[in-house]
């Protein structure tokens, strides 16, 4: 592949952190809605620290995250992955994106839960590549 092929590298700012999903996404999604609201919110995601897999970035220059997980309720025929973004200085907001869904009754079928997931981190990464302009 030739370099100019190549994703640019993250912003050294932004770390990966996929083990447990930062109290900063329920503080954030608390602070714009209920707490009731909240617990149901990408069902149960923010409370529930369960679904996997998960990827997550966190700026703690800017007290800023990024996060792809599944949104949708696991009992529904077909799951999707969502980028949620925690902007600097307060908020929360779901990143409008391609949509990176499968069907858990198809496992082999394509897209799978990975390639869907990876398509995901993919994009995930290219908005933190665009984010640091506007930062």
């Amino acid at each position: 592949m030739p370099d100019w092929q190549d994703p640019p590298p993250l912003p050294a700012t932004w770390q990966r952190c996929d083990d447990g999903i930062l109290p900063l996404w329920w503080d954030r999604l608390c602070s714009q809605t209920s707490p009731q609201s909240a617990a149901l919110y990408a069902a149960g995601l923010f409370t529930e620290d369960r679904r996997r897999p998960i990827a997550q970035w966190y700026n703690p220059a800017y007290d800023s995250a990024l996060l792809v997980a599944p949104e949708t309720s696991p009992e529904w025929p077909v799951q999707r992955f969502g980028i949620f973004y925690a902007p600097p200085r307060g908020g929360f907001t779901r990143v409008h994106s391609s949509a990176h869904e499968w069907h858990p009754r198809e496992p082999r079928q394509s897209p799978t839960e990975d390639q869907a997931f990876q398509a995901a981190v993919a994009e995930a990464e290219r908005f933190l590549q665009v984010e640091m302009f506007f930062v």
